[in-house]
């Protein structure tokens, strides 16, 4: 499986309201965007490389059960990764959680 389908499969485990770069017209659902690399070099190549990124989840419910389930997939899935915050966000009455990650995969990995 390569990174990028490691990662869809983390959200798609838990609801299709998933979207890549883009918010969806929704009142629930994640949006995922890679943002680098972190590479292990030995004998000057890429022996591994892992992709970066975050995961956002807005939501109207509190204590949205989607979190959890989510963490879950990513560790059922080998994926790396980090609560990074959660705020309110006033303007929208969105529940705002961010998750960063990081993910290795086989076959083309590249960003």
């Amino acid at each position: 499986m390569t990174w990028n389908e490691k990662i869809i499969a983390a959200h798609t485990a838990v609801t299709d309201q998933v979207s890549h770069l883009v918010r969806l017209s929704s009142e629930r659902y994640f949006v995922w965007q890679e943002d680098g690399r972190n590479d292990l070099m030995t004998d000057n190549i890429h022996a591994e490389t892992a992709v970066t990124g975050t995961t956002d989840l807005f939501t109207k419910q509190e204590f949205d059960p989607w979190s959890a389930a989510f963490e879950a997939a990513l560790d059922a899935l080998g994926i790396a990764w980090s609560f990074s915050s959660f705020q309110r966000e006033s303007d929208t009455g969105f529940l705002h959680y961010e998750w960063s990650w990081e993910v290795t995969g086989d076959g083309d990995d590249h960003v």
